[in-house]
């Protein structure tokens, strides 16, 4: 058995795409993953061994993974089937109409937890869930440690480690099926899972990923319907959406502004401009090629669209637009 040990934080010893490297090889089940603890002094732990990517298959609530992107421990809660439109295969280039002229492919996504000892260590937002409990309630509700995942994205393991994984939702979801030395630990759905899934299914729900590739740098986006909120006797509509930047070139770029377009189905066009995002302005290299955050944006109409472009710098000062692909804002209610 080939033992392979990991620096951890992943991100800051193990570059995504030797994980890749991994993904491919023929002896990937022989793998075993160790991973440093959190400590003044390293000290290497096994957490896991690397099984067989199941490339028919999908992988079933309780399957524990490592995210090849964004390096983190994940486990698969439920499966998601997502309509994938990608704008590099298509000519047509009007934000309104271009989903009415592409057909898109269906593929498997992953409602994940993400291990909470990952959080400070990864370049993306762990509060992946936010949404509108209540039209009369002004809040805005997130749950923190939930990521959306591709099935080419999971690296999946056998956890060996006998505290295998830290989230708050992760007792009250899943139980463990079997705990053996050996074999290592397996857990399955708890009922109460399958309840929160149906209850929030509306807010968790992913239909649609859209992506667009310019000069190396993709750009995908999901977008989710929150629900409406009620202010001072003015309805409005929320979304979410979640963004990944991914450098696929060899340069490294550096993302220094942003601009949008919002279309109201009410007729409505406002364009939006600013530093960065999110308060930061991402490095994508080729040890950390990806950055992926969230953000909201609310219509007075129940659906509309949104698209945009990055302000990219290369490393010698010149700078170049990357097209954020338009996407829908559906909300599935009447005005």
């Amino acid at each position: 058995m080939q033992l392979v040990r990991v620096s951890y934080p992943l991100l800051n010893g193990l570059c995504p795409r030797c994980l890749k490297k991994w993904q491919n090889r023929r002896s990937f089940h022989s793998l075993t993953l160790a991973l440093q603890s959190q400590s003044a002094l390293p000290k290497l732990v096994e957490v896991g061994r690397f099984e067989n990517p199941k490339s028919q298959e999908h992988y079933q609530p309780g399957q524990f993974f490592l995210h090849s992107v964004f390096g983190y421990r994940g486990v698969v809660l439920f499966q998601w089937l997502a309509t994938v439109y990608d704008r590099d295969t298509l000519e047509d280039s009007n934000p309104v109409t271009y989903k009415e002229n592409m057909k898109g492919e269906t593929k498997p996504y992953y409602q994940a937890l993400v291990d909470s000892r990952d959080f400070p260590y990864i370049r993306t937002s762990p509060d992946a869930i936010a949404f509108v409990a209540d039209r009369k309630d002004a809040s805005l509700y997130s749950i923190p440690g939930l990521d959306y995942v591709s099935h080419e994205e999971t690296l999946p393991y056998t956890a060996t480690d006998q505290d295998p994984f830290r989230h708050e939702l992760f007792g009250q979801f899943l139980s463990v099926a079997r705990k053996n030395k050996n074999k290592g630990v397996a857990y399955i759905p708890r009922e109460m899972l399958m309840v929160w899934r149906e209850k929030n299914h509306r807010w968790l729900e992913l239909t649609d990923v859209h992506r667009q590739t310019t000069q190396g740098v993709r750009v995908t986006v999901m977008p989710f319907y929150m629900g409406q909120r009620e202010i001072q006797q003015v309805l409005t509509y929320w979304w979410r959406y979640s963004i990944r930047v991914e450098n696929f070139g060899t340069e490294r770029v550096q993302l220094r502004e942003r601009h949008w377009n919002i279309y109201g189905l009410s007729g409505t066009l406002e364009t939006t401009k600013g530093r960065g995002v999110i308060g930061q302005e991402p490095i994508l290299s080729s040890t950390h090629p990806a950055f992926q955050y969230s953000s909201h944006v609310c219509l007075q109409s129940p659906s509309g669209h949104m698209w945009g472009t990055y302000t990219m710098e290369r490393q010698d000062g010149k700078t170049f637009s990357v097209v954020i692909p338009p996407f829908t804002l559906e909300s599935h209610e009447e005005s």
